[in-house]
């Protein structure tokens, strides 16, 4: 098989496994909110939130350094798999110890305290994932992860069925948490000897060469993140536990909706990085520009279409009890929005070597996010929440586009932008004229005529669209 073909052989594999790992965690949210009602779904947010603020510290940029090191001529892939793993595994012990005996000080009910313990060890499940799937990424081997990882979901969906079906508590659901995510650690991990003899290593040489270099991207991903995640705990600290519950089970449909532009991104990446290295402004220009173009063309409907369907959408997936989750998602789907676009030149500052000067952008829109939230969330609330969010995103993106326009002169053309608006307001115009139908028909009424309207305006043409799918290679 040729290299482009693994490539696209793998990409096809992550995009049908994200389907199925989507459509099952969609499902477990909407068991979840259901059988915990709001409260109790609150406490489970709290819980994960605060260990994702850990997880995050600990990451180091690790696994991004990871790849590139294993990836270079003549590298010794064992020595450096065991000797980042041992890495990753002592920080991760060392940090998300450190999780359950800060939670003792925090107001929070036994119950949650006690979860944060029990579910620290699917987290330091989670963080050893992510070394060992940058192995199998560099051997074009993304259907272990992928299996790995619909594993832990299915193990996840036949537990809180039992849950369900036993009428058990709220550690018990963590405790399931667990099981999920230790499933696909240890199918990971029997993968992974096929390719390397994996051990704990401590050659100083090494760890001192991957920490001088993962550092920068550890830090800006510690800026980036924790601001991403500080809203749920610390509106955890000012309002009810049933608040919590509906930001968090509102900020579950963000994530999923993300993780679209997100891979997209990814696959430019690539393509950016070879035509910049070679100077070659003018595909980087372009490529840019058509990702930049498919993204809007991808959001900007999804964004216009939830503001009608918000509440109906998060009733359907939550069940009764989560009513002011419409609310919220309007207000977050203009966050989902702006990451469409954010994600790729975030993607970009990758690609032309902008790590180092970006750092000093995570730092301002961290401290601008964490002062809003201390400011708007006591008062507001989730809302505060919210739209401290949306400025948020929108400062980290505006950011990273202006350091890669410095660096490159390649700006961008809206003449895509303008037609894909103009479609956007005529689909928000059909919905709204035809709101007394169900949601999910508006969705299908909605996307038809986008596409219609796109169409009419010639906004994209058959080559364009030829070009965006040839990306990938």
């Amino acid at each position: 098989m040729s290299l482009t073909s693994r490539i696209a052989h793998n990409t096809l594999i992550q995009l049908i496994s994200k389907i199925l790992s989507t459509g099952i965690g969609i499902l477990v949210v909407g068991m979840l909110t259901r059988y915990l009602g709001a409260e109790g779904y609150g406490h489970y947010s709290t819980v994960i939130a605060f260990l994702q603020v850990f997880s995050i510290v600990l990451d180091l940029g690790l696994y991004i350094i990871f790849v590139k090191k294993i990836s270079e001529p003549g590298a010794d892939v064992d020595r450096l798999t065991s000797n980042v793993f041992t890495i990753r595994l002592l920080s991760a012990v060392f940090f998300l110890g450190l999780a359950p005996l800060i939670a003792l000080f925090f107001p929070y009910p036994g119950i949650v305290k006690i979860g944060i313990a029990i579910t620290s060890i699917s987290y330091l499940c989670i963080t050893l994932n992510q070394v060992l799937t940058g192995l199998f990424q560099k051997r074009l081997r993304m259907d272990h992860v992928a299996i790995a990882e619909n594993i832990g979901r299915f193990v996840l969906l036949g537990g809180i069925l039992l849950v369900i079906a036993l009428k058990l508590s709220l550690l018990n659901v963590l405790g399931v948490v667990v099981l999920g995510s230790v499933a696909n650690f240890l199918y990971l991990l029997i993968m992974t000897r096929r390719y390397v003899k994996l051990k704990l290593a401590f050659d100083w040489p090494i760890w001192r060469n991957i920490l001088q270099a993962s550092w920068p991207i550890g830090v800006s991903v510690a800026f980036n993140l924790v601001y991403f995640k500080a809203d749920t705990v610390i509106l955890s600290l000012y309002h009810s536990a049933a608040d919590v519950g509906v930001y968090g089970a509102t900020y579950k449909v963000l994530e999923v909706m993300v993780t679209l532009p997100a891979m997209f991104a990814g696959l430019v990446m690539p393509v950016l990085t070879a035509a910049y290295a070679m100077r070659d402004m003018e595909r980087f220009r372009r490529v840019q520009q058509r990702a930049f173009d498919f993204l809007l063309m991808l959001g900007l409907p999804i964004v216009g279409a939830t503001l009608f369907v918000a509440t109906p959408l998060m009733r359907f997936v939550t069940g009764a009890g989560f009513d002011a989750a419409g609310n919220v998602l309007r207000i977050l789907i203009l966050a989902t929005g702006v990451i469409f676009v954010g994600t790729l030149f975030g993607n970009a500052i990758v690609a032309v070597n902008l790590q180092k000067r970006m750092i000093w952008g995570y730092v301002f829109v961290a401290v601008v996010s964490l002062t809003g939230y201390f400011l708007f969330i006591p008062q507001y609330g989730y809302y505060g929440a919210a739209w401290v969010t949306v400025l948020s995103e929108f400062l980290i993106t505006t950011i990273s586009f202006a350091l890669v326009y410095r660096r490159t002169r390649q700006g961008l053309n809206f003449k895509f932008a303008i037609k894909a608006i103009i479609a956007t307001l005529i689909m928000m115009s059909a919905i709204w004229l035809t709101r007394d139908l169900p949601w999910y028909l508006l969705l299908v009424g909605g996307t038809a005529v986008y596409v219609l309207s796109l169409l009419a305006f010639r906004a994209i043409t058959k080559e364009e669209v030829k070009e965006i799918i040839r990306l990938r290679s």
